[in-house]
């Protein structure tokens, strides 16, 4: 049986369990909240995002949840500097172009701020001439900061990321920070 931990990493938090990168460093890593010998994260999340990862102690699911050949949406609960017009979604729903090439079509729904949300440390900031937004976005896709890169190309630059989802795995109620155990099949 393989086993999946369901982990909301806080912002902040680089996603892996050493920081081999930086000699001395003490920026925290997946070590500090996750105990349990041999898991390893499918997939990664940028420090400045926050949210969903899933981790599991199988290689071959690892695998199967990360790459995108199979299709695992992840959905995102996007914070935007400015009013998303319907342009600007619309972009967005067909795929835009980077400089990587062109993304897939995106799921894209305007929401209200989602209730229940947990504080970011650091706040995000806020300023009071410049208004912002909220949008559920879904991707099949999973390019180095794909998200805010689609975001900025249609005007509206990203404030805040929290993947909410991946595939059926949700994070629902699970605090900054904490894991708890998943099946293979869905949360």
């Amino acid at each position: 049986m393989n086993r999946v931990i369901l982990f909301n990493k806080p912002f902040g938090v680089l996603s892996q369990f050493t920081d081999k990168g930086t000699e001395g460093s003490t920026r925290p890593t997946l070590s500090a909240f996750i105990d349990q010998p041999g898991f390893y994260p499918a997939g990664r999340l940028d420090r400045d995002s926050e949210g969903l990862m899933v981790l599991t102690d199988n290689g071959a699911l690892q695998a199967r949840i990360a790459h995108p050949k199979y299709k695992h949406p992840k959905t995102y609960l996007v914070q935007v500097e400015g009013r998303p017009d319907a342009a600007a979604l619309d972009a967005l729903r067909r795929g835009v172009t980077l400089k990587d090439g062109p993304t897939k079509p995106a799921e894209i729904a305007q929401i209200d701020t989602p209730e229940g949300l947990w504080d970011r440390d650091p706040p995000v900031r806020f300023r009071k001439t410049v208004p912002d937004a909220w949008l559920r976005i879904t991707i099949r896709e999973g390019r180095n900061r794909q998200v805010r890169r689609m975001t900025a190309h249609v005007g509206l630059p990203t404030l805040r990321l929290i993947r909410w989802g991946i595939g059926t795995w949700q994070l629902n109620d699970l605090a900054p920070g904490a894991w708890r155990w998943a099946s293979e099949t869905g949360a």
